[in-house]
Order: C-alpha cells, then structure tokens, then sequence
C-alpha cells in the first residue's frame, strides 16, 4: 500500500470533525447571544478551526446559522412515527419539537432570521428550503396518511391545515405572550380536527308553526 493511499481514508474524518465543531460553536453563539453573534472570526476561534475551512462550507454566515439551526433539531427531534391515528401521528410531530423550542431561547434566533430573510432573496430561499419545508413535508405525509385511512375528507386542504397548526405554535414562540405548552399543542390539534373530521351541517329557516 502506498503512502498516498494510506492516507487517503484519513482526511475526511478530520473533515467531518471540523465541520461538526463549527455547527456546534454556531449553534452555542446562537442561542447564547443571538445570530448577530455568528461571525466567522468568532465560530473560527471557538471552533479551533480557520476561517477559510468554515468558507469552504458556509459563503455567509447567515448560511451559517440557518445550517446550525437545522441540525440542532435535525439531532435532537426524532423523526414522528406512525401512530395509526391522525391525533397521534399530529402531537409526535408536535410535541417534540416544542419541548426543544421552549427550553432555549429559539424564538429570539427565529425572529433574527426571519427578519433578515424577509430582505435577502438567497437567505430566504435558504430559510425556506432547511427549516420550513422540511416540518411541513412531514406534516403533509401525516395527513396524506389520514385520508388513506378515512379519517378526513379526501378534499381537505391539506396546506391551510398545516398552516392552522404551526401558526398558532409559532406565534406563542415568537411573541412569547403565552406558554408554549404541550396543553396548548394538544388544544390546537384537537380544535382543528373538530374543524376537518366533522362534516359541516346547514341549518334552513326554522318551520312556520
């Protein structure tokens, strides 16, 4: 075996390594003081890597962030199972994500991101192609098996049902006005389950005595 070959197989484990000590110094400044925080200089110096490594990953460090931010949940939620009911399969997508969210300061990150995604086209793309499509994908499958299985109408509109849910989680975690519960979950799911599952019934004028 030559010298080459020998050490072919090590670099990419290095590689891996770098890579994952500069998510984890992402995420870390992120939640401890927020996206502005997330400069190359400062993941490069935490992270005990160069500048130039994060480059060849990362082009901003707005990208940066949004990939920390991805793999902070991707690691910690697990994939929602099939519960057999559309109740269930909803509060194991759910629940989970907001017992991460709650328990560290996610919503100040969102709103930062968000705000700087409303302006920068690229980022937005970014935004909406790791963090938003990904739960929604998930959500849309959940409900795809429900209407396999009967449990709603075939026509549901299975978009604004995913919006109905999140919305309500997401305003709770971005205005803080209220606690971010398993409760709270529960209630949004239930509330539009009695909207989609239960047929609408119209009620005429009322009999002439």
């Amino acid at each position: 075996m030559t010298a080459q070959s020998e050490s072919a197989p090590r670099g990419r484990p290095r590689s891996e390594k770098a890579r994952k000590a500069i998510l984890d110094a992402a995420a870390e400044l992120l939640l401890e003081r927020g996206p502005s925080a997330v400069s190359m200089d400062t993941v490069a110096d935490r992270a005990g890597v160069s500048k130039a490594t994060i480059y060849r990953w990362w082009p901003t460090k707005e990208t940066l962030a949004l990939d920390a931010l991805y793999t902070e949940w991707a690691a910690t939620v697990p994939e929602p199972r099939d519960t057999g009911s559309l109740r269930g399969d909803l509060l194991a997508l759910l629940r989970p994500w907001t017992r991460l969210v709650r328990g560290r300061p996610y919503g100040r990150v969102i709103a930062a991101l968000l705000t700087e995604a409303r302006t920068d086209p690229v980022l937005d793309a970014e935004y909406q192609r790791r963090l938003v499509q990904p739960r929604r994908d998930q959500a849309r499958e959940i409900f795809r098996r429900a209407t396999a299985r009967g449990e709603i109408p075939a026509d549901v509109k299975i978009e604004t049902a995913i919006d109905m849910i999140y919305g309500p989680l997401y305003h709770r975690l971005l205005h803080g006005h209220a606690p971010l519960s398993d409760r709270f979950v529960a209630d949004v799911v239930d509330m539009l389950l009695n909207g989609i599952q239960r047929p609408c019934v119209n009620v005429g004028p009322a009999n002439p005595a």
